[in-house]
């Protein structure tokens, strides 16, 4: 009798939430840009909301000062009533929606051009390994920060700092609101107490999950933006490389380190 051909060895079957997590982890090169804008977004949000009262003071200085110029003289005295407590308040709102946007332009749209290892063999587990060493075609963690440090540049070191800042607040504000809807959802149910305890926890979660996922790669897309548009200039005009947009991001950051992330209203 001829040999029987060796039957064929049946493929492990996989389960429905595999299927489904394969399914939608093919679609990151879509969603994973999006989170980072989203949250970049949001956190230069949270600054800039920070700077409503700052803004409102320095257009009251200005008008004060006009106020004091034109009405030295009777001719000019008129122009006084020109600015009222409304349209004061008004022009503070629309320096900072104009800064906020114009924060945005500089941090946020960079991370439209994140785009993860293609290699099969990188984990997910692996994410932080990949972005240590790096393709070939695309500078590693370890590159770019010897870079930094051997050719420092403004943007450099500001970009990179500035998005830090905003993530971290941008971060603080989803764990607030998860605090808060758990809370208030909770309360009746669980009481104060426990409910207080869950929501914390719950937004410690959030916090750290947003940071372990997001956070960390809009920083490093930052700083490969700001690497790559330094290197294309050479000498002085490296170092004076985007010294509009770090002036734009900087006071944000600080307003977001100082005034938007309550880091430590998670843990009392």
């Amino acid at each position: 009798m001829p040999p029987r051909p060796p039957s064929a060895t049946p493929q492990p079957s996989t389960g429905f939430i595999t299927d489904v997590s394969r399914l939608l982890g093919s679609f990151r090169w879509a969603f994973m840009p999006l989170g980072l804008l989203a949250l970049v977004a949001v956190g230069v949000h949270a600054a800039a909301d920070t700077l409503d009262d700052r803004l409102v003071a320095v257009v009251d200085r200005v008008d004060a000062a006009f106020d004091g110029l034109v009405g030295r003289y009777d001719v000019t005295a008129p122009m006084v009533e020109w600015v009222s407590l409304e349209l004061r308040t008004r022009i503070a709102r629309i320096l900072a929606l104009t800064w906020e946007l114009a924060a945005d332009l500089v941090l946020a749209l960079p991370a439209l051009g994140y785009r993860e290892a293609k290699s099969a063999a990188v984990k997910p587990a692996e994410s932080w390994r990949a972005a240590l060493e790096g393709p070939a075609e695309m500078p590693s963690w370890r590159a770019l920060w010897r870079r930094c440090l051997r050719q420092p540049t403004p943007m450099r070191w500001l970009r990179p700092l500035s998005t830090a800042a905003v993530v971290v607040a941008g971060a603080c504000t989803v764990a607030k609101l998860m605090q808060g809807t758990v809370y208030l959802s909770w309360r009746e149910l669980m009481g104060d107490q426990v409910s207080d305890w869950v929501a914390r926890g719950l937004a410690l979660g959030a916090l750290v999950g947003v940071l372990a996922t997001l956070g960390w790669r809009a920083v490093l897309r930052n700083l490969q933006h700001a690497d790559a548009a330094c290197a294309q200039e050479r000498g002085r005009r490296a170092f004076t490389r985007g010294l509009l947009g770090c002036a734009v991001v900087v006071p944000l950051a600080l307003a977001a380190v100082l005034d938007a992330t309550p880091l430590l209203s998670f843990l009392r």
